[in-house]
């Protein structure tokens, strides 16, 4: 999982754009209705407004950007030296662009003054990361999806901005006896909480 990070003022800018507009850049699946961020990962990873309007082409294209759009920090051709390392450690070698529907979280977050939005990626999915290691508890139990269908009882051993290190602990058929491993911090479900896994 890759952590992408963004200036919320720029990501406004182009939420900005998307709802003044009212013809859009069609999906994979045809037209489209409404507004929306696409995420484009190419000459640097920028989000950009899916919204056409009279005063710019702003084709969808991965080998040209525009500085106007919000590139995540790190992965700016215009400012980062290093941009071309830092975009293939966050998505090998993978570009292209991405339809998300994250534009209401996203507005959400600038609305509230966030300064910076933060994005999840695993290369297929894109989803608005909200929460920090320092908002679980180490030694705190949670749950886990298992790969299996259901979840796992945890106890956080260690937690960066991206992964927690966790142990099973309090399940059946030896599930327990398994060495602790590492799930991206995201997927920790307070106990109690009953979002789908």
């Amino acid at each position: 999982m890759a952590l992408l990070t963004f200036s919320a003022t720029e990501v406004a800018a182009q939420i900005a754009h998307a709802r003044s507009c009212t013809t859009f850049l069609p999906n994979w699946n045809g037209p489209v209705g409404q507004p929306a961020l696409i995420l484009i990962v190419g000459t640097g990873v920028h989000l950009r407004s899916n919204g056409i309007d009279g005063t710019t082409t702003r084709i969808v294209t991965t080998e040209q950007a525009d500085p106007s759009f919000a590139f995540a920090q790190g992965i700016d051709p215009f400012q980062d030296r290093d941009w071309m390392a830092a975009r293939q450690a966050a998505f090998r070698d993978l570009t292209g662009q991405f339809y998300t529907d994250i534009l209401d979280d996203v507005q959400m977050l600038t609305d509230r003054g966030h300064e910076t939005i933060r994005l999840a990626t695993d290369g297929h999915t894109i989803r608005v990361f909200l929460r920090r290691a320092a908002d679980y508890l180490i030694g705190g139990a949670y749950d886990v999806p298992s790969g299996l269908g259901g979840t796992f009882r945890v106890i956080l051993k260690d937690a960066t901005d991206t992964h927690a290190i966790v142990q099973n602990s309090g399940n059946c058929e030896d599930f327990d006896e398994m060495l602790p491993y590492r799930v991206p911090l995201d997927a920790l479900i307070e106990v109690g909480n009953r979002r789908a896994a």
